[in-house]
């Protein structure tokens, strides 16, 4: 299996939402992983996986504001569910013949 060490400038949408479904609510400091970079820097991150890919995403601020807001992005798309949209499937559609 793959390790791939991942900045959040750097997430693709596929890990955004990986990470949107594992911590919907966020994580906090029991979801971390400390380790050491090759430079013997402390590293901090957060794992997701996919069947032959683990992913470590290197938390900061801008990392939680990111999935808050892809959240939210979600959220804002339209439910095609929704009762508001019932007035459009009773409208006719002509084609003007100009």
């Amino acid at each position: 299996m793959k390790r791939i060490i991942v900045d959040y400038a750097k997430l693709t949408n596929e890990i955004l939402t990986l990470l949107v479904e594992k911590f919907p609510d966020g994580y906090d400091d029991s979801d971390i992983i400390r380790f050491k970079n090759i430079k013997n820097e402390t590293i901090e991150a957060v794992e997701v996986r996919t069947e032959d890919t683990i992913y470590l995403v290197k938390v900061s601020m801008k990392l939680a504001d990111r999935i808050e807001n892809f959240d939210d992005e979600e959220d804002d798309l339209v439910d095609p569910s929704d009762d508001s949209l019932d007035a459009l499937k009773d409208l006719e559609l002509t084609e003007d013949d100009d």
